[in-house]
């Protein structure tokens, strides 16, 4: 562990030229995961990163570097080497830290590291076995899994300020593929908390699997999506991963404040029907997404992005925020020591309306129920998007019908807000990992089940009738 009075050294050091703003960033993380393939294969690994990340700020100019040596002589020789990018006289010196105290909302009882392998093995069967049991030979392979990770970060900065975060994270994933002359379908369950072991019951367990399976047998038999512009329902939960994507990357400070997002400059103007509210909270006890404090020392927040339509507020980290004239808002983040942290999303959701998820379907004559989605694409700066349909239905006087598949949906981020025109009350999270310029990390997103009333809608089964 790197020591105050090193810190203070280093700090300094990389402050020699100018630089009005350094950072320790020193991680110590393990991760372990065991795996159960086709009810037989059981598979496990584990590793450990150690490093530290040092970075230096001047104005809107960002310096990062990182290494593994965390011995002072490593350090000092990273910091030496950072600082040569600026020329000029040092504007700022570290005398002291003092620590930063915040409320920790994600403590569990026991740790991952002391479950036993066999435990977390009869766990992942208790799914397994029920697939297993079902005999259907269009089940051609199935893999369950459990992985955890712990992480132990303390970041040291020029504002003579320290914090210490530990975090451990646990997650359970069935994916299981079904196959038949012509096609195969996958389908994936994977739910994660920042809880003990007690959050993953047998009978979950037992849902969740089921869950994956029944999904690839039914899309199987699926046929395909017709095309054209419809009525679209998404799904609560892991639906919520379009507004993710096509809204919620163009609201972070990373594209917004270098005008590479569609709703840069648009703070207080409506972008949205009056029924969207969209919040971004990091504060959710033991949720997937959630973070105390964030990776430059800014306590999480509740963020209300979009309130009754407006726009309010933006995802920000300090750093982009020179360039917006803000204060970061607790939303600085990196996968690891080895990224450079900025603005990103922790748990995103649309707030719950008033309608139930019967009104929804029953108000809708035609169109498609769209529950989940995989691959797909956005461009944050035009916010234009297609996402995949992994399972979804038509809907057919106001009664879901027979499942599609190769659905995509294609719009802009900015245009399908202003076509939600119902909004349900039964909000649900679903936990992901999110790709962006400081890394994959965590995050949960969210929605009610909602209705667009009109988006293009891709696939090759023809005219929707």
């Amino acid at each position: 562990m790197i020591s105050k009075k090193t810190a203070i050294e280093v700090l300094n050091v990389l402050l020699e030229t100018g630089a009005d703003y350094a950072e320790i960033y020193e991680e110590h993380s393990d991760f372990y995961s065991v795996s159960v393939e086709n009810n037989q294969v059981e598979t496990s690994s584990s590793k450990y990163l150690n490093g530290a990340g040092l970075r230096i700020l001047k104005e809107n100019r960002c310096i990062y570097g990182h290494t593994n040596d965390l011995t002072k002589n490593g350090l000092l020789k990273l910091a030496s080497s950072l600082n040569k990018s600026f020329n000029g006289e040092r504007v700022m010196s570290v005398d002291a830290l003092s620590k930063i105290r915040y409320k920790n909302r994600n403590t569990i009882d026991k740790s991952y590291n002391n479950i036993p392998r066999e435990e977390k093995i009869r766990l992942i069967k208790l799914g397994t076995n029920g697939i297993a049991n079902r005999n259907d030979p269009r089940i051609v392979r199935y893999i369950g899994g459990f992985a955890n990770v712990r992480t132990n970060v303390t970041v040291f900065n020029s504002k003579g300020k320290y914090f210490n975060r530990i975090q451990e994270f646990g997650r359970m994933s069935f994916m299981v593929i079904a196959a038949k002359e012509g096609g195969y379908e996958t389908a994936f369950e994977g739910p994660g908390c920042q809880e003990g072991i007690e959050f993953f019951s047998e009978e979950k367990i037992k849902q969740w699997a089921n869950k994956a399976m029944d999904t690839a047998l039914l899309m199987l038999e699926a046929k395909e999506c017709p095309s054209g512009k419809m009525s679209v329902v998404i799904g609560n939960g892991w639906g919520g991963v379009l507004f993710h994507e096509a809204c919620g990357h163009p609201l972070e400070a990373d594209s917004v404040a270098r005008g590479l997002s569609c709703f840069t400059g648009k703070k207080g103007e409506k972008i949205a029907s009056d029924i969207v509210t969209a919040v971004d909270d990091s504060t959710i006890p033991h949720a997937w997404g959630s973070l105390d404090i964030d990776d430059e020392g800014n306590l999480g927040e509740k963020r209300v992005l979009i309130k009754d339509g407006i726009l309010t507020k933006y995802m920000i980290d300090d750093f982009n925020g020179r360039r917006m004239n803000e204060d970061g808002n607790g939303s600085s983040r990196r996968q690891n020591y080895r990224y450079c942290p900025t603005s990103r999303m922790s748990n995103t959701y649309i707030a719950n309306g008033k309608s139930t998820k019967e009104e929804i379907i029953a108000a809708t004559k035609l169109g498609l129920y769209a529950v989940a989605f995989k691959g797909g694409s956005v461009n944050p700066s035009t916010g234009e998007f297609n996402f995949g349909c992994s399972e979804a239905y038509i809907i057919r006087d106001g009664k879901i019908c027979e499942p599609v598949k190769g659905a995509t949906l294609i719009g802009k981020g900015n245009e399908i807000l202003k076509q939600i025109d119902m909004v349900g009350n039964d909000l649900e999270l679903g936990q992901g990992m999110c790709g962006a310029s400081s890394g994959s990390i965590r995050v949960n997103v969210g929605q009610p089940t909602i209705r667009l009333k009109e988006i293009l809608v891709g696939g090759r089964g023809g005219e929707l009738k």
